[in-house]
């Protein structure tokens, strides 16, 4: 999941960047308020973790300034304004849940979880043969057995699946799971593989992750290229 984080307080956004990450979720952040409006209005993303008193455009302006242009991305203002005035202002402005510093990480993700279903966020069940995914609820299974996966593992697997019976090379893979944030040993993708290979298709008769030699990685049936 694609996150924007418009947030000028260092601290908070560093949280709020390293929160999204270790969830499994891509964050994108900037810090002024008119950089946020063009990038929600030019890029796509599932959620906007909005702050309100933003130096070039509030977050209630970004808000209606979305909504009028047709924007439907689920808004969750985190602020620190809690008076029953700045909420219902930022609700009507056309946010979509308002949480308010200092929260909790579980309050966070919860909200989050929760715009998400309100929202039929890629709802669609990711399928490969009998492993399936749920990014709603981030669950994993196969052959009907639950597989517990890491943050890191659960963002492999759910890259290689949204682009089942594609050669994904090594290059594109590391760019979506660690966005170059791997101290330059592209070998940890290799560790990555063979933990998701040990979970998934260890005493399998039909293996779904395959290595492209010189390339990198596709998951498919034994069909696949």
């Amino acid at each position: 999941m694609n996150v924007l984080i418009i947030e000028d307080n260092e601290s908070v956004l560093k949280f709020l960047q390293q929160t999204m990450r270790e969830t499994g979720y891509t964050p994108t952040v900037t810090t002024d308020g008119n950089e946020g409006l063009h990038q929600a209005i030019t890029h796509s993303y599932d959620m906007i973790l909005l702050d309100l008193m933003l130096p070039g455009m509030d977050g209630f302006e970004i808000c209606r300034k979305l909504r009028e242009l047709g924007k439907n991305t689920p808004i969750l203002l985190i602020t620190a304004r809690d008076s029953l005035e700045d909420k219902v202002k930022g609700l009507d402005s056309g946010a979509d849940d308002y949480i308010v510093k200092p929260f909790l990480v579980k309050e966070l993700l919860a909200r989050i979880r929760a715009l998400m279903r309100r929202g039929n966020f890629n709802a669609t069940i990711l399928q490969v043969e009998d492993l399936i995914l749920d990014p709603v609820t981030r669950r994993a299974t196969r052959g009907g057995k639950q597989i517990n996966l890491s943050s890191t593992e659960y963002m492999l697997l759910e890259y290689l699946m949204r682009n089942a019976g594609r050669v994904l090379t090594r290059a594109m893979i590391l760019e979506q799971v660690w966005q170059y944030d791997f101290g330059g040993n592209d070998n940890v993708l290799d560790v990555y593989i063979s933990y998701l290979r040990g979970k998934i298709d260890r005493g399998r008769s039909i293996a779904l992750i395959h290595t492209v030699r010189g390339v990198g990685y596709i998951i498919g049936n034994s069909d696949s290229p």
